[in-house]
């Protein structure tokens, strides 16, 4: 069977379980002729279990118009928020701090980001993590 050619890689970050043909759904794949309902559905079964958390896919559609999507862990600054119990990160980081997170913490959104950072092992992961939290002014003890 030959293989289909891609016509488009579309990326969107979406609440779990919330998709609807609203923007941003129906803008980015609208233009591309995918049946947006039936993403809609589709990504909606598949994230249910992580309702209400930010959720980024990876939408490769193809020129007959099919579409496969690949679902990603959610971006780490969610994870990080969560933790830290705040709303938003610190308008200035370095001056001052939004919150705190430990070692555990980090260590556990490490684990949880390890597929989708570019990170050799859990040591450069948790690194990465731990740079992303002082950016946003969180603190790790």
């Amino acid at each position: 069977m030959a293989k289909k050619r891609v016509a488009a890689v579309v990326k969107i970050q979406i609440p779990a379980g919330q998709a609807t043909p609203a923007p941003p759904v129906g803008t980015a794949l609208g233009p591309h002729g995918v049946a947006i309902m039936d993403f809609c559905k589709a990504y909606n079964a598949a994230t249910e279990a992580q309702r209400g958390t930010i959720v980024p896919v990876e939408i490769t559609v193809f020129e007959d118009r099919t579409y496969t999507f690949v679902t990603k862990t959610p971006p780490t600054p969610v994870l990080l928020r969560e933790a830290a119990g705040v709303d938003k990160g610190s308008p200035s980081p370095g001056k001052e701090g939004a919150g705190r997170v430990t070692a555990a913490q980090v260590s556990d959104i490490a684990e949880i980001k390890l597929p989708d950072l570019n990170a050799n092992d859990l040591e450069g992961a948790k690194k990465q993590v731990a740079g992303t939290a002082r950016s946003m002014g969180i603190e790790v003890v």
